[in-house]
């Protein structure tokens, strides 16, 4: 699928998210196999901070002027709110357990975050970034890119 310049730093960073997420979701109910796919996906979300931050203040507020007469717009926004709560709501809801429980993470919560994380770089890919594509300016594009991390950018983008 071709991408506009600017949005393809943050497709890249989607990759990453789209492996951990599917092998996340074939997790055994094995203690170690547990561990380590709910350390790999929690600390994949929390390095992307910066891109939801992006997608929380640049996108969805380029995007909101738009949402009144544009259904679609207005779906895709409440479709991001929505699970980028769902994310971090999974996760505090495991981080908040006492002590004595905070190891005991199940592979239903392993499965379950996989399968919010896998949906939502999906929805990203197929509904968000189109909409922003559609009716973002070039300005605003840019600057999405200029927020992008230097580190996921490539010094050969044509941009």
């Amino acid at each position: 699928m071709k991408r506009a310049a600017q949005l393809q730093p943050l497709s890249r960073q989607h990759h990453l998210g789209l492996n951990l997420s599917r092998h996340a979701k074939e997790c055994a109910d094995e203690p170690n196999a547990i561990a380590e796919h709910w350390l790999n996906i929690t600390s994949y979300i929390n390095e992307m901070q910066q891109h939801f931050q992006i997608e929380d203040n640049l996108m969805a507020h380029a995007l909101q002027p738009h949402s009144s007469s544009k259904p679609e717009v207005a779906s895709v926004l409440n479709t991001l709110d929505a699970q980028h709560k769902s994310l971090h709501a999974l996760m505090a809801e495991v981080q908040d357990l006492p002590q004595s429980q905070s190891n005991h993470v199940t592979v239903g919560q392993v499965k379950e975050l996989a399968t919010l994380l896998y949906d939502h770089i999906r929805f990203e890919e197929r509904e968000l970034f189109p909409i922003v594509e559609r009716y973002l300016t070039t300005e605003e594009l840019e600057a999405i890119y200029d927020a992008s991390p230097d580190s996921i950018k490539r010094s050969d983008e044509n941009r």
